[in-house]
């Protein structure tokens, strides 16, 4: 494997995780796990990146953008006439045109100027647009080195629209994207999707849900939290193309059928069942349809190997499991 990278090892038991949460603050917390979630340096998947970094927002609702980004598309309300004090207040306008009622939405991007220095009297103006494929927006590229890009964009996925397929050997994953939540995330699976190949993506870890989760991803009383942990984890880099850290964007509680990073990519992992124990500490970017669990849990049940990372039991695949990602050609109900 070409890239030293972060894994999971989400373990920690309650108890352990009040411990330490009364000692420190919660962003040394957030660095503690992380360091925990790497297996060590001789383990055959390499060792660690430095500790993640970064803010989490829990605040009800995502509307996140991507700033210094400005998306072209046709209007269907401009902005020299609509205008908002926030970018929230834009994406808002967005998604109230894209109820999930009536199938794809009416406007999938909003595009807000709030540099108030650089954006004079445009300071406010909210375009909201229809892209004519939005798993390929179109964006203002031909920009001076020079100049300021005073906007902020976000991507809004209606019903059927923002799914694309997860290819294994044993079966297609249908994921749903969260560019609301996480529009860097989400804004790099789709430049992978672009790319038509994913040379050297994989899954490589896998734990069942055992005795310890039922079959919707409930975790049953009195039991332990693992091992296993019920997930299998991957990895998202195409060979050859240089991968930058993401940020650390929107981490809610982590449901069944959750995809996240691990830390800042591009290792990531899906969940195979509800881990409120793991509380709020991974970038969730997207979730497999509800349809699809049964692929990922069949992966979980192959031959796998006990391996020790960080002091900690874990199994990984006797033979990883190559996958691709595509576009979806026909619309797939949420």
């Amino acid at each position: 494997m070409g890239r030293k990278h972060n894994e999971p090892n989400p373990i920690l038991s309650n108890r352990l995780f009040h411990l330490f949460a009364c000692f420190f603050s919660c962003g040394l917390v957030y660095t503690f796990l992380s360091s925990l979630f790497t297996p060590s340096s001789v383990s055959k998947f390499g060792s660690s990146l430095a500790s993640v970094h970064g803010t989490r927002s829990n605040v009800g609702g995502c509307c996140r953008g991507i700033e210094s980004l400005e998306l072209w598309g046709a209007s269907v309300k401009w902005g020299s006439e609509f205008k908002f004090n926030t970018s929230r207040g834009c994406c808002e306008a967005c998604k109230s045109m894209c109820t999930g009622k009536d199938g794809p939405c009416l406007c999938d991007t909003w595009v807000f100027c709030g540099n108030r220095e650089t954006c004079g009297s445009k300071f406010g103006e909210c375009w909201l647009k229809k892209q004519k494929d939005s798993l390929a927006p179109e964006r203002h590229d031909n920009v001076p080195p020079e100049e300021i890009v005073s906007w902020t964009s976000g991507l809004i996925f209606g019903k059927g629209e923002g799914i694309i397929l997860l290819e294994t050997e044993y079966g297609a994953l249908h994921i749903k994207l969260f560019p609301d939540c996480a529009p860097h995330s989400v804004a790099y699976i789709l430049e992978l999707v672009a790319l038509g190949h994913c040379a050297g993506c994989q899954f490589y870890r896998a734990e069942s849900r055992g005795q310890s989760w039922d079959s919707e991803g409930n975790h049953i009383e009195n039991a332990a939290f693992g091992p296993p942990y019920a997930l299998i984890q991957g990895l998202l880099e195409a060979q050859g193309t240089p991968f930058e850290k993401l940020p650390i964007e929107d981490c809610p509680t982590l449901r069944r059928g959750s995809v996240a990073w691990v830390g800042s990519g591009p290792a990531f992992f899906i969940s195979l069942a509800n881990h409120a124990e793991w509380k709020n500490e991974y970038t969730v970017f997207g979730s497999v349809l509800p349809e699809d669990m049964h692929i990922a849990e069949k992966i979980a049940t192959l031959p796998t190997v006990s391996d020790i990372w960080n002091n900690v039991n874990v199994t990984v695949l006797e033979k990883p499991v190559p996958l691709s990602l595509r576009r979806v050609k026909k619309s797939h109900e949420d």
